[in-house]
């Protein structure tokens, strides 16, 4: 090899480590690249916004005047935006919110059965969270903050039982341990992509925009389930496409390598199954917000 060629080379290099680094930086500051990561988020809870009824949007800014009572001023909830990324924002204080880190996942081998009961001993997990949150926050008689508290819970984690490796995965933490190029940007790993950029890529070139008044045949037609069907869902979206996708092989055939690469065609093919679920989170969460907020009790949950 030649000069020119070596310099050609490592100029190649240099600049997929420079495009990675700025990547990062744009997507990592200032929330965390959790499930959905921060615009994820933002986008679900800007889309219940839009599609939940005026007198459950007028209860909901009352709640948001308690604020001041949940002691956390370096993570600010005044409004449904803020709420839907605040259970990320809080895990940095490790000491006082670190046993809520098992609540945002309940991710199950791919290539077992699905049980949907396994992995959440004691309710610490992100379908069991998800009634809790709505039953606290349809009780009237509890303090303004604790349901304040569970608004945020509720809106956080429709969003991350709607990421699909927050529910499937082949022993890799949710595709944590999968690095994984997102074309031309190297490095990355498996999860991170589908919390950051190819959300991020996903909602923007969204035609037309995710966010906006769906009507009543389409809420009543994307908003059904509950938290185990969307855990379900998820499960089964990672196995038969994430992992398929990212590695060109049937996810169980054997063991997966520890480094894969998504092609521009393997992201193109992944915008609409992430735009789907983002959609079907963000409706989802405007209806359980108006079972919350309805007069009355709500029904005892039905158990699969």
């Amino acid at each position: 090899m030649d000069h020119r060629a070596i310099r050609s080379r490592a100029a190649g290099v240099i600049m997929k480590r420079l495009v990675a680094t700025v990547l990062a930086l744009a997507l990592c500051v200032p929330a965390p690249a959790l499930a959905w990561g921060g615009y994820g988020h933002r986008t679900t809870a800007e889309i219940a916004e839009a599609n939940v009824r005026p007198e459950t949007r007028a209860a909901m800014n009352r709640l948001f005047a308690y604020e001041s009572r949940l002691g956390t001023p370096d993570c600010r909830m005044r409004d449904i935006r803020e709420a839907s990324t605040w259970p990320d924002c809080i895990r940095r204080d490790g000491w006082r919110w670190g046993y809520t880190g098992a609540w945002h996942y309940r991710t199950a081998p791919i290539c077992e059965a699905y049980n949907p009961r396994a992995n959440c001993s004691g309710g610490n997990c992100v379908t069991a969270q998800i009634e809790r949150a709505q039953r606290l926050l349809a009780d009237e008689s509890l303090p303004g903050h604790i349901r304040l508290e569970a608004l945020s819970n509720l809106v956080h984690f429709v969003g991350d039982v709607h990421m699909p490796l927050h529910s499937g995965d082949r022993e890799d933490r949710g595709g944590n341990d999968r690095e994984t190029d997102y074309g031309i940007v190297p490095d990355l790993n498996l999860h991170w992509i589908w919390d950051g950029p190819l959300a991020e890529r996903s909602i923007s070139s969204a035609q037309p925009p995710l966010v906006r008044r769906y009507s009543d045949e389409e809420r009543a037609r994307i908003a059904t389930g509950g938290p185990h069907d969307w855990g379900r869902e998820s499960w089964q979206i990672a196995r038969d496409f994430v992992y398929r996708t990212a590695f060109d092989r049937d996810s169980c055939a054997g063991d997966l390598p520890g480094e894969t690469a998504l092609s521009q065609e393997d992201i193109e093919a992944a915008i609409p199954v992430a735009n789907e679920r983002v959609l079907q989170a963000g409706l989802r969460i405007a209806r359980l917000l108006d079972e919350a907020f309805a007069p009355g009790p709500l029904p005892v949950p039905e158990r699969n």
